[in-house]
């Protein structure tokens, strides 16, 4: 196992330990013992809430136990191809892994790109696959500004140029496909004990003038007599001990909206150059919100007692180590998932997983109509639990014959809302894993992996494959 960072489970002990399920009894295999496991830990049958650190641990554990290698700090440099075939990987360290099978396991598709399979990035227009969820939104009602607030650098003067984190022009024509991806935020492991939280400093780029737009938000709503209070600006999830898991919440918030576009297919240092302004943005966010005169003292003081958890992320100052990457690259394979899926229109006869969450999207950007700013690109549909095509975690075998690719899946933007969350990469990892032994034993493509033979197997090592209403 070859791991980019210096962490094992990306989002999962990075942060994002409030589990996004969908519907538990649709999360099977590997994954299910994983939550089991947890449960161990806080003396439960499941735990489905979590710290960072707890997760981190398990995870070890199990990679120990099942014996397998981890190579950290390991950035990809270049791949070699034999026919259809990948041969190894090396990386910039000068690693080579040389294997039979290769899993892109990444939240970027890094190793998918450089073997020259079909990817898509950004959202399709909804007429490509005939959906009605993709594309640029018509309305979006959700995480969006309640009152009406001016864009404008000089109020009222569209000559003087837009404030911070607003991008220019009219937004899109809806239902037509864009280059955007949902946003990316961190997602905070803070607590309100004094005891146990950090204290949280400016970032030195810190310019209050940067916060506008949310000082004028915040003016707007008392003006309006709505009396804001923090839980509008974002969600604190409450994990074990006191800690929590914070997400976005409403018009502005730790969502870094529109300035994620050229993350998926940036090299490694642009990428930590977008992470970097992404924690600069929600660090002066916060520093924002607990100091300007022009923020109500009420969220002022509530804001000073919040800090990030002195026992998480001890290597990064306590600041979570992973960018939430909601979205990147996604595959185009011979299958691609789409909201019929979803929406239980259309039926995998190949199933490996079961998606279960929210078709989901974050906002994409933030625009001007009619002269007030606009968030765009929240979708927020409810699911059934539909199955998940196995040929939607391969490429077209004229593409390459020995690659799964689990997490940037072969998906629209809007199927993919629903299919991203950990759970399901589990679940799918663990059925891309099955396949690969499939295919090596029988030394054939992963494309003429005998469906009938992977079922069987998944099966009895009690993935859940149907979803069956009780």
């Amino acid at each position: 196992m070859a791991e980019f960072g210096n962490h094992l489970g990306g989002m999962t002990t990075g942060g994002l330990g409030a589990t996004d399920i969908g519907n538990k009894a649709a999360i099977g295999g590997i994954a299910r013992e994983f939550y089991r496991r947890l449960g161990q830990h806080y003396g439960k049958d499941e735990q489905w809430t979590f710290e960072p650190h707890v997760a981190e641990n398990l995870f070890f554990q199990m990679i120990n136990e099942a014996r397998v290698p981890v190579y950290l700090q390991q950035r990809l440099a270049s791949v070699k191809k034999e026919g259809g075939r990948l041969t190894e990987i090396a990386m910039e360290s000068g690693q080579i892994f040389r294997a039979k099978m290769f899993v892109d396991a990444t939240y970027e598709g890094d190793l998918m790109a450089k073997a020259k399979v079909s990817f898509a990035v950004g959202r399709e227009a909804n007429s490509k696959y005939n959906e009605t969820l993709n594309g640029i939104r018509a309305e979006t009602p959700k995480h969006q500004f309640t009152v009406a607030v001016d864009p404008y650098v000089k109020p009222g003067d569209p000559s003087s140029g837009l404030l911070p984190f607003i991008q220019a022009g009219d937004g899109g024509v809806s239902g037509e496909g864009d280059h955007r991806v949902q946003t990316y935020n961190y997602r905070l492991c803070f607590t309100t004990n004094a005891a146990q939280r950090l204290p949280l400093s400016k970032p030195a780029s810190y310019d209050p003038a940067q916060y506008e737009l949310l000082a004028r938000y915040l003016e707007a709503l008392v003006a309006a007599g709505r009396k804001p209070a923090l839980s509008q600006f974002w969600h604190p999830i409450w994990m074990p001990n006191g800690k929590t898991d914070i997400n976005n919440n409403g018009g502005f918030s730790t969502d870094f909206i529109g300035m994620n576009y050229d993350y998926p297919e940036a090299d490694y240092a642009a990428r930590q150059r977008i992470a970097q302004a992404h924690e600069d943005y929600t660090r002066g966010f916060i520093h924002f919100l607990a100091t300007d005169r022009r923020v109500p003292q009420n969220i002022r003081e509530e804001m000073q007692r919040w800090g990030p958890a002195k026992d998480e992320f001890l290597d990064t100052g306590g600041w979570p180590n992973q960018l939430y990457v909601r979205e990147a690259r996604r595959m185009v394979s011979d299958y691609v998932m789409t909201e019929h899926n979803c929406r239980g229109a259309v039926h995998a006869k190949d199933p490996v997983g079961l998606g279960a969450y929210n078709m989901d999207s974050h906002n994409c950007q933030r625009i001007v109509k009619d002269g007030r700013v606009l968030n765009e690109g929240d979708v927020q549909v409810p699911v059934k639990p539909y199955p998940i095509s196995y040929r939607s975690i391969v490429p077209k075998q004229s593409e390459c014959e020995n690659l799964f690719v689990p997490v940037c899946l072969s998906a629209t933007h809007i199927a993919y809302g629903s299919i991203r969350m950990e759970p399901v990469f589990m679940i799918l990892g663990q059925s891309a894993a099955t396949a690969a032994r499939i295919a090596i034993d029988e030394r054939i493509p992963v494309q003429k992996v005998d469906y009938e033979k992977l079922r069987r197997q998944l099966l009895a090592d009690k993935q859940v494959l149907e979803w069956m209403p009780k």
